[in-house]
């Protein structure tokens, strides 16, 4: 065994996973996202890129809001800017996010006590395998459609 080795068990750390700051990267990620209008940004912003205006439309908030929300996502590195005269088009960072906001909504439906979100077939899921990826079913509460980009 390294000295490292070593070193990661006897403080109680093993090699998987992340630590240190990687942890309070991901935290400060899940955090952005937790709030339902960041959300909703992200997930407009996961179909194309838009100015601030619409998406204020869009999400049903004031302009200055929604510029305020803009920035604690690109302080978590999930959103990007560019200018266009004297507007400003927001992005998500990269196809990552439209990830993990997919992966947040598997999640959410199959957290359910009833065992029936997406990808559960019943009781018996467990010893069957796993069923091939069906398309993503968007929960009414989140408020935005996903919008399918032609291929």
């Amino acid at each position: 065994m390294d000295a490292q080795a070593s070193s990661r068990e006897s403080d109680g750390r093993s090699s998987d996973g992340p630590h240190g700051d990687g942890v309070e990267e991901a935290v400060a990620v899940l955090k952005a996202v937790a709030d339902p209008t960041r959300f909703r940004l992200l997930w407009a912003l996961s179909q194309q890129e838009l100015p601030v205006g619409r998406l204020a439309e869009l999400v049903g908030a004031h302009v200055a809001a929604v510029s305020q929300h803009l920035a604690k996502l690109r302080t978590a590195g999930l959103v990007a800017s560019r200018r266009d005269g004297t507007r400003i088009f927001y992005r998500v960072s990269g196809e990552h996010v439209r990830g993990l906001l997919e992966e947040v909504v598997v999640v959410a439906g199959s957290s359910g006590d009833s065992g029936t979100g997406p990808g559960d077939s019943g009781p018996d899921s467990a010893a069957e395998p796993a069923p091939a990826p069906r398309a993503l079913r968007w929960p009414r509460t989140v408020g935005l459609r996903p919008v399918r980009r032609p291929t």
